[in-house]
């Protein structure tokens, strides 16, 4: 028989962006407890509002299926000493398996006979494997926890109900002082307590309660009445479905009303009213067809549609406060100028043990300004990004910002131009905390982009200087989001900027200014080169490369996130081609042999007057070909070079012994094979990768 059951737990009201992962979480450990109890079902069907958390199990197997086994034991010489009596082995065993020695089974394998004892393990009811979902309930994680009463069970809220209901039966169960049982709970104003005669009632019972568990029918009822409205009113939305997400996760009976404002706050710049009505009243804002802010917004109440004027009013009027707010911030932060608000952040802090914001954004100006010249910025687009560096954190002592942190950059970059700064300058002052998410914006400035990446490398190097190294899943600012930041920009625009060797230009280019921090940026610069490395592997991992591709181009010395990348690109495009198993042993072969050579940092001489062979000349004139064109070529460029090198290279192989007796042509031979070593390592260290 197939059977339907309901697990619901009923909490007290859950902050919304916890609602959704809690009830995927809960889903995926009911599947897998179920899974390992060898209990089948047809499916698991979810239901989520800010005060529960239900599963309706259908296709619910019976019981778990019986078990058949044979289980082996000791050898037969083991469990029987020489008078044939059994010896405590046997016993034991025996014993384990809940047999007796009269159980026992002689059997062959592979010549050896073995005591065998033939169990059948009858499977368990459902009913009696579904006691142990407490466990399973009670072992949840969530981002924060709570303590209730005297209880040492942490939970996401308190809990208050539980349902555990199988067709029309309860299978009790208890979770502290809260015995699951039939009876539910309407919506906290609008419904009451009901109790439900069959599992499959759940859904229509709660309705008639004022309750839409359904979290995907709840959302499709916001947007049809948030539709509706903005139909009837010819308005334009943007239904920002983080927003949506939000408003569904935290409402049981959705009903959508429009509000509005007064016209005189529309002279505040779109950023400012649309931050006062989607993130701190969780409005929606709306447009004309001109693409014009209106003076209106659309809002969901966790309710019905009685005495909606009043909830109307009420909204309007709390928004009004943010809005006078606002309105007042923004016109007396425009009394001030730029270096008056930049001169403020002296006194504030970057970090007690760094420096200021005022000494970061000094240091920040100088590692731009070096990115800047390496990426060849002429001398006006030079001028623009100092500029921006220099005055880019003003805003975090505007009085807007600080009531309204989230705008920080945004009102950056309106109150420069507002100031009459240049377009590039502002943007680049909005663009440099991009991107503020893993998959987040770029940057679509180029000043905005060197700045973002100046920003970022400043904080990360300042960080790991006083060994405030991110460790395990520690990471209180952010510094590997930072780093991957860098990362997918550099990738973005194809600059070849090599992280590590900048950290010593960076130090030269402080003293050269007169920059003199109070830290040690020589300090683990071992560790920030890894981490960089590691921020290359997690974009790699987003693109699923093979590990030993990875593992290739990441063993490098240096940090050239661009070359990085292409390296993997060139070598995951070629890997099936013909060639490529030839091309890649006949390198690797030169990279191992080339370890012999004792060569410092230099590269070595060859001397075309100690060859014995025509295939020296062969692989000198061949090499030299590579190497006249190798710095203007790409990295996918010259693999394809080097690639080409795999018949000339076989061919001295084949015809010289690399470690001659003659000391002068050994040593030769092997600056040869450095130099063709050296050309191989711009790809990574050819040693790792898997060729079949």
């Amino acid at each position: 028989m197939a059977n339907s059951y309901l697990l619901e737990v009923g909490v007290e009201e859950m902050p919304a962006h916890v609602v959704t992962p809690s009830i995927k979480q809960l889903h995926k450990r009911v599947a897998d407890y179920l899974k390992e109890e060898r209990i089948s079902f047809d499916r698991i069907k979810e239901y989520a509002t800010p005060r529960r958390m239900a599963l309706l199990i259908d296709g619910l197997a019976d019981k778990q299926p019986d078990i058949d086994e044979s289980v082996k034991g000791p050898a037969k010489k083991i469990a029987q000493d020489a008078d044939g009596n059994w010896t405590k082995a046997a016993i034991g065993f025996t014993r384990g398996q809940g047999a007796t020695v009269d159980d026992i089974e002689f059997k062959d394998v592979k010549g050896v006979e073995y005591v065998f004892v033939e169990k059948h393990i009858a499977g368990k009811p459902v009913a009696e494997v579904l006691k142990g979902l407490p466990d399973v309930i009670t072992s949840m994680t969530f981002p924060t926890l709570m303590k209730w009463g005297y209880n040492n069970l942490q939970f996401i809220r308190p809990i208050r109900w539980l349902v555990s209901l199988l067709n029309d039966q309860v299978v009790p169960f208890k979770i502290l002082d809260v015995e699951a049982g039939r009876t539910t709970r309407g919506h906290r104003f609008l419904g009451h307590d009901v109790e439900l005669s069959q599992a499959t009632d759940y859904e229509d019972a709660l309705h008639d309660q004022f309750v839409i568990a359904d979290q995907a029918k709840r959302k499709q009822i916001i947007t049809d009445q948030i539709d509706a409205i903005v139909k009837k009113n010819d308005w334009v939305i943007d239904k920002d479905a983080d927003l949506l997400e939000e408003v569904n996760n935290l409402v049981e009976w959705p009903t959508a009303f429009a509000g509005s404002f007064d016209l005189k706050y529309l002279v505040l710049p779109d950023e400012v009213l649309i931050t006062s009505m989607k993130d701190n009243q969780r409005f929606f804002y709306l447009r004309d067809h001109e693409g014009k802010l209106l003076p209106h917004f659309i809002a969901v109440r966790n309710g019905n549609s009685e005495y909606l004027d009043n909830v109307i009013k009420g909204n309007e009027r709390v928004l009004v406060p943010r809005l006078e707010d606002a309105k007042f911030f923004f016109e007396e932060d425009q009394k001030i100028s730029i270096d008056q608000y930049v001169e403020r952040l002296k006194r504030v802090s970057f970090h007690d043990k760094i420096s200021s914001m005022y000494d970061k954004m000094q240091r920040v100006a100088v590692i731009a300004r070096l990115i800047g010249k390496r990426l060849g910025l002429n001398d006006t687009e030079l001028a623009d990004l100092d500029r921006a560096a220099h005055i880019y954190k003003f805003d975090l002592t505007t009085q807007m910002v600080g009531e309204f942190a989230e705008l920080q950059g945004i009102m950056g970059e309106i109150y420069a131009k507002t100031f009459g700064e240049k377009d590039d300058v502002a943007v680049a002052i909005r663009e440099h905390y991009m991107p503020i998410s893993a998959e987040g914006e770029l940057p679509q400035t180029k000043i905005g982009a060197i700045l973002a990446i100046a920003d970022k490398l400043d904080s990360i190097m300042s960080f790991f200087a006083v060994g405030m190294i991110p460790s395990g899943s520690n990471d209180p600012y952010a510094l590997r989001r930072q780093a991957f930041g860098i990362v997918r920009i550099i990738n973005d625009r194809n600059w070849h900027l090599p992280l590590m060797g900048m950290q010593a230009a960076v130090i030269e280019a402080f003293d050269q200014a007169g920059l003199k921090p109070d830290f040690d940026l020589t300090a683990n610069q071992g560790e920030v080169r890894a981490f960089f490395l590691d921020r290359i592997k997690q974009l790699f991992a987003g693109e699923k490369l093979r590990h030993d591709i990875v593992d290739t181009v990441t063993d490098t010395q240096g940090v050239d996130i661009a070359n990085v990348i292409e390296a993997a690109q060139a070598i995951d495009s070629h890997k099936d081609d013909a060639d490529f198993k030839g091309a890649v042993e006949a390198l690797t072969r030169v990279l191992r042999i080339a370890k012999k050579g004792k060569f410092g940092a230099e590269m070595p001489t060859v001397n075309p007057d100690l060859f014995v062979n025509p295939s020296e000349q062969q692989l000198y004139d061949a090499v030299a070909d590579v190497k006249k064109q190798f710095a203007d070529r790409t990295v996918a460029e010259n693999f394809t070079a080097l690639r080409g090198l795999a018949p000339v290279i076989s061919a001295y192989f084949d015809e010289n012994m690399i470690m001659d007796k003659d000391e002068a042509i050994r040593q030769n031979r092997l600056a040869q094979l450095t130099i063709l070593a050296r050309l191989a390592a711009v790809v990574g260290n050819l040693n790792v990768l898997i060729v079949k």
